[in-house]
């Protein structure tokens, strides 16, 4: 599989792109430090500027990689950064991504992480390798849930991350979309 490094992809109210070290305090007041956002997200609260740092430090280091996807998610009107979108697993073999996001709270109810999925699918499908798109959310996690039932995706039994462990989803509802089917 060739795989082509995170590119810049925009949609009605979004542009998605490269995490930069300007995004800190966006993310740190939007995002990153709402244990709301975050519980939701199975990610830790990051509680300082200093931490927030740190974690850029791996997604910008990770643009080294051709095969690492990651996305700041920024709401156009304000030049904020919202949230994030990501393949937060690439298996090459089979050429299947897995998909997360997250947005902050004040920014919830707007379709936003729903456009920038859409956009994720999109250039997924039209500008790279990738035959097939999956994520799961936790069956607590209605607003996740909410995303993925409007999105072109549908649920499917398992995802590539449990199949690969020999085990099935237990309190996950998983999607699934394949390029033939858009």
């Amino acid at each position: 599989m060739r795989h082509v490094g995170t590119q810049r992809f925009e949609t009605a109210r979004l542009v998605c792109r490269r995490f930069v070290y300007d995004d800190c305090n966006d993310m740190l007041t939007n995002w990153a430090s709402d244990p709301d956002v975050q519980s939701e997200y199975g990610e830790p609260v990051y509680e300082n500027v200093s931490q927030v740092k740190e974690l850029l430090n791996r997604y910008i280091d990770g643009y080294q990689r051709q095969d690492y996807y990651r996305w700041a998610i920024i709401e156009k009107c304000s030049n904020s950064n919202i949230g994030q979108i990501a393949f937060c697993r690439v298996y090459s073999d089979c050429e299947t991504a897995e998909i997360e996001y997250c947005i902050g709270k004040r920014f919830w109810g707007k379709g936003y992480a729903g456009e920038a999925l859409a956009g994720l699918i999109d250039l997924a499908f039209h500008n790279m390798d990738f035959n097939k798109l999956e994520a799961y959310h936790r069956s607590e996690n209605i607003r996740s849930g909410r995303v993925l039932e409007k999105s072109p995706m549908h649920i499917t039994d398992n995802v590539e991350r449990f199949l690969r462990n020999g085990s099935v989803s237990v309190g996950e509802v998983c999607y699934s979309i394949e390029r033939d089917l858009i």
